[in-house]
């Protein structure tokens, strides 16, 4: 079963990753969370890679505050695509870990998403383009959630309009 492994550095980085998975159950996205740390748990890190790859993970999702190597030690440990979420979780305001994410040595990328919650999601959305190369099926919920935002906004200034023109 292919699915897509999202693993938090800790349990504070869950409730601003939910949205991430929030987001892949709108769309019928198989996924798993974990909570593993690149410094105080690197053996159940490296461990779950492997048999998250054996499972079928296409796609890792990394997310991890302050010094956030999470990601690049998932990108050193598998050829699968992984997506760094900066979290802030320190005075840096995540500035530190977004450097840190982005920040990998040629030939170990990470593709890096935004701090907090629109880089939860958004790495979901990114995780689902991925998958939606040989998933035509995902491709047009992704198509369809593109035409719905865009009503939305037309809808939104049409309200506005409304207000403002009388």
């Amino acid at each position: 079963m292919k699915f897509v492994s999202i693993i938090i550095g800790s349990k504070s980085d869950y409730e601003t990753m939910k949205a991430c998975a929030d987001t892949f159950e709108a769309f019928g996205v198989n996924y798993e969370l974990i909570i593993s740390s690149a410094h105080r748990s690197p053996e159940r890190t490296k461990e779950y890679i492997k048999k998250a790859e054996e499972k079928g993970a296409q796609v890792f999702i990394a997310a991890a505050g302050m010094a956030a190597h999470l990601a690049g030690v998932l990108a050193s440990k598998t050829v699968k695509p992984v997506i760094g979420v900066p979290m802030s979780a320190s005075a840096l305001s995540g500035i530190d870990a977004l450097l840190s994410t982005v920040q990998m040595p040629a030939g170990m990328p990470v593709a890096t998403v935004a701090i907090g919650k629109a880089g939860a999601i958004n790495s979901a959305y990114l995780a689902m383009q991925i998958l939606a190369l040989d998933d035509e099926e995902l491709a047009i919920k992704l198509k369809e959630d593109r035409i719905s935002k865009a009503k939305k906004v037309e809808m939104d200034s049409m309200e506005i309009e409304t207000i403002l023109g009388e």
